[in-house]
């Protein structure tokens, strides 16, 4: 906007003291200041809205003036509401150095003109990204993608002093935004929180955008989603755990109705990068179906490795020798059963087993994913690398690790209806293996269900405990077993408070260690022989001997 346009709008009491041929100026923005010095905070184009308390002689207002100058700020506004009238040195400090200078009229206040000047050069700024935005939505629609989000998200940075990220729902970044002097990252932690909240306001029936106070900044959350699968979509839950969000370091409340458009259609740009990124998938998809097929089918291993070697230059482009493989399987289940589980779990199943390390622009090109009924199941190659003459295999995928990436955030999507398990395999080095590191997923995935919670995992190490064995009890088995034993002294518990079972666990825990028990418990040894001996007399059992050692353990399991 111009300086000329404030000086005709009536309600901002602005009256020219100096500077008339100067008009033409163009207003960025607005600063109120009596320091003696603003240097530091001008960067340019701004109207100085000043009370003069920096004035204390005369020759203060050419010190302050030829400050404003070489800031390069657009003009100077002085308030009347402390002084009769605007010093005549200040008139003449401006003249010389060519700066515009108003005076305002006491019954207006700063605030005012503040917020006119705000609301208009963000309603022309969101204009000019608006005709941006638009001109990058017909390059992505017409053609190869420009850049992708990231081009969109620093076109909100540099025209609209705004910081955006583009989050997956388990809130990792998929791009960001960046003004100067501060950087792009969103902490893992809160991309976490905020993937986790929208998920919550989703699930709740909220529209968007959510406002979201976390780590002293507000944030508003404003959903992307897929144009092919939200037009598809008949409840929430078959997207809510797969689409993106878009977090805006900003309060969306105090926008006008203008910028909430803009960055709705922000929303729309960024989903037509998700779809090409979803498209890229499709013969990865295709491939782990392939070969799922053929396993379950119980096809021979040299034409299941034929398949494998398709496999690896795509997910492993340049890849010399053949890598080892792990599988993964998820299950989404909702407890109505109307929705089918099995593409969220595929989504899922991609999103939670990116590679953040990888380059390029997709970072989960190494992964193929294929679902059936409510189940998903990945093929993650495990590339061999040479150790001087030995070839060594990575580690791989740990069931604790993917839980901890994903657990809270995915919680929030789940709600009080939904579940997610995870079964990850041990890694194997040919095709005889894929058909057992199936069935070792799958049987993970089983232990990981019985547990408790919304979200769980197991891995193919808990397969040779006996917690492979519990959750394939059935569950009246598990309830009689479980009542014989603890019911009794679960009761004494809540008479007396004498907490038997607490007692029972540590006890079992110490390997039966009467000095290490006591020790931990904080107890006298004879008060633990007491209660030890309390546990034997309503149960009926001697926990010197080894059997009975093993059903009180296996029932504080199944408990």
């Amino acid at each position: 906007m111009r300086l000329r346009a404030l000086l005709e709008t009536d309600a901002l009491g602005l009256r020219l003291l100096g500077g008339e041929d100067e008009l033409d100026r163009t207003v960025r923005g607005v600063m109120t200041t009596d320091l003696r010095d603003p240097s530091r905070y001008l960067s340019g184009g701004e109207l100085v809205l000043t009370g003069l308390a920096w004035r204390r002689e005369p020759a203060d207002s050419e010190r302050f003036v030829r400050i404003l100058t070489a800031a390069g700020v657009a003009g100077l506004a002085a308030g009347e509401a402390e002084i009769a009238s605007t010093p005549d040195d200040l008139i003449e400090a401006c003249a010389r150095h060519r700066l515009p200078l108003f005076s305002v009229h006491e019954t207006v206040s700063f605030a005012s003109i503040t917020e006119h000047v705000v609301r208009q050069v963000s309603s022309e700024r969101a204009g000019d990204l608006a005709a941006v935005v638009d001109r990058h939505r017909r390059l992505m629609t017409g053609g190869p993608a420009g850049g992708g989000p990231e081009v969109v998200l620093d076109l909100l940075g540099s025209d609209l002093d705004l910081r955006a990220w583009v989050l997956s729902p388990t809130g990792r970044q998929i791009a960001g935004s960046s003004l100067a002097g501060a950087g792009p990252d969103l902490p893992a932690a809160v991309g976490a929180a905020l993937a986790g909240e929208h998920l919550a306001a989703s699930r709740g029936g909220r529209r968007g955008p959510h406002r979201v106070s976390l780590a002293g900044s507000t944030y508003s959350l404003f959903p992307i989603r897929s144009s092919g699968r939200a037009a598809s979509a008949r409840d929430v839950r078959e997207t809510v755990l797969s689409d993106w969000l878009l977090a805006v370091e900003a309060d969306a409340g105090e926008w006008p109705e203008e910028r909430l458009d803009l960055l709705h259609g922000v929303t729309q740009l960024i989903a037509v990068e998700r779809d090409r990124r979803d498209a890229a998938r499709t013969v990865r998809r295709r491939l782990a179906q392939e070969v799922l097929e053929l396993v379950q089918a119980g096809a021979a291993p040299a034409e299941i490795a034929a398949r494998l070697r398709v496999a690896a230059p795509v997910l492993l482009p340049g890849l010399g020798t053949a890598p080892h493989w792990q599988v993964v399987v998820a299950r989404v289940e909702w407890e109505d059963g109307d929705i089918p589980g099995g593409p969220v779990a595929q989504a899922l199943l991609e999103e939670v087993l990116v590679d953040p390390e990888a380059s390029g622009p997709e970072p989960s090109d190494r992964i193929a994913v294929a679902h059936t009924g409510d189940e998903a199941v990945a093929l993650v190659p495990l590339p061999a690398e040479l150790t001087g003459t030995e070839e060594s295999v990575p580690a791989g995928l740990h069931a604790d690790a993917l839980l901890a990436a994903v657990r809270e955030p995915l919680t929030a999507g789940l709600a009080d209806d939904g579940r997610l398990t995870f079964g990850v395999s041990a890694s194997v080095h040919s095709a005889e293996g894929l058909r057992g590191a199936l069935e070792e997923a799958r049987h993970a995935r089983r232990v990981a269900a019985a547990r408790p919670g919304r979200v769980c995992a197991a891995g193919h190490q808990e397969l040779a405990s006996h917690v492979l064995l519990l959750p394939f009890v059935p569950d009246d088995v598990r309830r009689a077993f479980t009542a014989r034993l603890l019911d009794p002294l679960r009761d004494y518990d809540r008479r007396h408070r004498a907490e038997l079972i607490p007692t029972l666990e540590a006890f079992l825990d110490c390997d039966g260690s009467w000095t290490r028990c006591a020790t931990r418990l904080h107890l006298h040894v004879n008060t633990l022989r007491y209660r030890v001996g309390r546990i034997e007399q309503l149960t009926g059992r001697d926990l010197s001997r080894l059997e009975d050692k093993l059903d009180f353990f296996l029932a504080l399991r199944m408990s």
